[in-house]
């Protein structure tokens, strides 16, 4: 840890007038956060998703998530 003296050389720091950042990657640094949960489902609901992702070559929570996801954009968009 430094000290407040040693820290404040970066008091007065300020970006150039033009900061290029057409070399910049958005999103780079960003990781979405997974949550572990437990859900309780229907075995044929279940079912159902799991062929489906199946077919589609993706895991099934993944298209559970999907699907979560464009329900609430919906109801985002609805409000």
């Amino acid at each position: 840890m430094k000290t407040p003296e040693e820290r404040a050389i970066y008091d007065d720091f300020e970006l150039p007038e033009h900061y290029d950042f057409t070399g910049g990657i958005r999103g780079r640094f960003y990781q979405p956060k997974k949550i572990p949960t437990s859900m309780r489902l229907d075995d044929d609901i279940l079912i159902i998703l799991k062929k489906e992702a199946s077919e589609k070559k993706i895991a099934y929570q993944t298209l559970i998530n999907s699907l979560l996801r464009k329900h609430v954009q919906s109801f985002k968009l609805e409000k």
